[in-house]
């Protein structure tokens, strides 16, 4: 959310019919490759202002914002066309649209990423239709066409695909990934498209309408699975949530609490379970109150800053959903790289929705169910 692309997830076999696991491997930050490359705090100054919810424009204009992918470390992989050409992507539920670079893209992102070749696929067809997805550092212009996309085991015939031309900045030449696999619903996506997740449905390619998601917390094992539930990566029940949205994978937050008190999103307020997204993102005024309570000092940046020594007496920071509690202990909202500790809660005034993310499913394995129209949450292993 990086020098090269490093391809470390290997594909798992299915198990059982029409279930499909899909390895996410954990690998380098944007910024951390921007803290490598000196460019780290040049981007935190042009982006502190920046930071802004996921939303989608009329036509064929989608709004990401490019601060939500810095921090992003869950990548798998996927093949386009025939015969197959492999790309790296971030399996996305904040966005609906598929796209990877193109042979058409000149720009520094795409020469450093695998570029997609249409003339090298017997499989493609050219939609004739513009895709054009704004950033904060400018915009991601592409064409749209269709083609087969194969995840894992299932081959997903006459996908529509964006293919991009142009790519903003100097920031996604150091992304681990190539692109960009929404799975939000329809709604979000760009005219002409239709998410990869919709048409998997549609051609009954996956067991149940639903997929779900665990991310470890250190070192490999992290799983996207669709169509099926897996029981052996969380601890008790699912507790099940309605959408209220069906745009964002979009629910209700009753309140956020420390030490029993309400800090947050008092008298409830509307939420979205992000896997695009590395850090839990809320109004500034209740993020602050959230990092007053748990000892953070904010930087030059407008980064939040924590003990490292502190960790063990820090407070859970407990988000009430649906009627239940999901406490996030300190080992789960706090970051820790060679002794220097930050925060994963973030502030942003411009956000409609708190956004949760990897900070989040890290802690509370994640069912995604559109047959239903509804999120699981159970505690992760």
């Amino acid at each position: 959310m990086r020098c090269l692309v490093v391809l470390l997830a290997v594909f798992a076999l299915s198990q059982g019919s029409r279930i499909t696991r899909i390895p996410l491997h954990k690998g380098k930050s944007i910024r951390k490759a921007l803290k490598e490359h000196g460019l780290l705090e040049d981007f935190l100054k042009t982006h502190r202002y920046a930071i802004s919810s996921k939303y989608s424009s009329s036509g064929q204009v989608a709004s990401e914002p490019l601060f939500n992918y810095l921090d992003c470390q869950y990548f798998g992989k996927i093949t386009i066309g025939t015969p197959p050409q492999e790309f790296t992507v971030v399996f996305d539920t904040g966005s609906s649209d598929l796209w990877v670079p193109s042979v058409y893209c000149k720009s520094d992102a795409c020469k450093n990423h695998h570029r997609f070749d249409p003339s090298k696929s017997s499989t493609f067809q050219n939609l004739g239709e513009p895709l054009s997805i704004q950033y904060g550092t400018g915009s991601m212009e592409g064409i749209l066409g269709t083609d087969t996309v194969t995840v894992s085991n299932i081959v997903d015939p006459q996908q529509t695909v964006g293919l991009s031309t142009q790519e903003p900045g100097n920031v996604f030449t150091y992304s681990e990934f190539d692109g960009i696999l929404g799975l939000a619903y329809p709604s979000l996506a760009s005219e002409y498209s239709v998410p990869v997740f919709d048409n998997m449905m549609s051609k009954h390619l996956v067991a149940q309408d639903l997929f779900s998601v665990y991310m470890s917390r250190n070192g490999p094992g992290s799983m996207l699975t669709l169509g099926a539930i897996d029981p052996s990566y969380y601890m008790g029940s699912l507790h099940w949530i309605p959408i209220t949205v069906q745009e964002y994978w979009q629910f209700t937050v009753d309140s956020v609490t420390v030490d029993g008190v309400v800090v947050a999103c008092n008298g409830g307020c509307q939420a979205i379970l992000d896997t695009g997204t590395s850090m839990l993102v809320g109004p500034s005024s209740d993020i602050l109150n959230i990092q007053k309570a748990i000892g953070a000092t904010q930087d030059q940046f407008g980064m939040f800053d924590i003990n490292c020594g502190s960790l063990s007496s820090m407070p859970s920071v407990v988000f009430e959903i649906n009627g239940k509690k999901y406490p996030l202990p300190a080992s789960a909202y706090t970051s820790q790289d060679s002794n220097f500790c930050t925060s994963g809660f973030q502030g942003d005034d411009s956000s409609e929705q708190w956004i949760l993310g990897d900070v989040f499913i890290r802690e509370y394995y994640s069912v995604f169910d559109r047959a239903n129209n509804r999120v699981g949450l159970a505690k992760a292993i």
